[in-house]
């Protein structure tokens, strides 16, 4: 079944469209890294004619070590992003982790994303949905796919559709995740894009005891499963050197990698929409 469409500047995710990538790197690092790797993508985009917004994080709250890496907060970060917009023409999305913040995300990004841990907090989903932005909404490692309809229950109820699901694994005992590939057509049956998180999907949580590990060599056999179960988009965070990354280098992939993937993946989502 075909979704409804949510417009995030002039890319269109769900419907009939094509699909779209989320991609950048986990966190605000500098503005010079953000700008480089973002002028990357968007170079990209313009030669393949793959729709790319992008994405970095202007505070990752969600640290395993109160010593981890954060970002440099929201009005640094911000003015980042717009700078990212304006110079790149990309559309972009981060993060916000409380009512105050989604109004003053909502002045500069063209989607606001709700990370996993907060899927449930029903103040904040309101929030973000009110600001009239298109909202990326992640379904936290603990719920099962059929509850994620309360989710978007919560988002409607202010009169704001533009929203999307992200499947981004499930908690299967300690530092590990695993993917249910059922989860991307139960949730897409609500009607509403679903997008895949093909990077945060093979992380470890707290794998190596101060921070997450990864599994970075399985990116590309879930995201074929992903978008072969019919994803709407894919989210990957993605660095020019992700080795050497403050923030989740494990499960980001470098960007000479990005590219090839995102060819390949465009070609199977068109496979699979002739499909029918």
């Amino acid at each position: 079944m075909n979704t409804r469409e949510v417009r995030v500047g002039d890319i269109i995710i769900g419907g009939s469209s094509p699909l779209v990538f989320i991609a950048g790197p986990c966190v605000i690092e500098d503005e010079a890294t953000v700008l480089r790797n973002a002028a990357k993508l968007s170079q990209f985009s313009e030669a393949s004619g793959i729709p790319i917004i992008f994405k970095s994080s202007y505070d990752k709250a969600n640290r395993t070590s109160v010593n981890s890496f954060r970002g440099p907060g929201i009005k640094e970060g911000l003015a980042i992003l717009m700078k990212v917009r304006n110079e790149t023409g990309l559309p972009v999305i981060s993060d916000v982790h409380s009512i105050d913040e989604a109004e003053e995300a909502a002045q500069v990004l063209d989607i606001l994303q709700i990370p996993a841990f907060l899927c449930r907090q029903t103040d904040l989903i309101v929030a973000a949905a009110r600001t009239g932005r298109p909202v990326n909404i992640k379904k936290g490692q603990f719920l099962a796919p059929l509850d994620a309809g309360n989710i978007i229950d919560k988002f409607v109820s202010t009169g704001n559709s533009n929203v999307m699901l992200t499947e981004r694994g499930v908690t299967l005992g300690y530092n590990n995740l695993v993917v249910d590939m059922r989860s991307i057509p139960i949730m897409r049956s609500f009607g509403y894009p679903v997008v895949y998180d093909a990077t945060h999907s093979v992380q470890l949580p707290g794998g190596q005891g101060s921070c997450s590990g990864g599994q970075r060599e399985f990116i590309e056999t879930l995201a074929r499963a992903a978008v072969s179960a019919g994803s709407d988009a894919v989210f990957m965070e993605v660095h020019e050197d992700p080795d050497n990354a403050p923030c989740d280098g494990p499960n980001m992939l470098p960007l000479e990698r990005f590219a090839v993937l995102a060819q390949r993946l465009t070609e199977l989502h068109k496979l699979i929409k002739g499909w029918g």
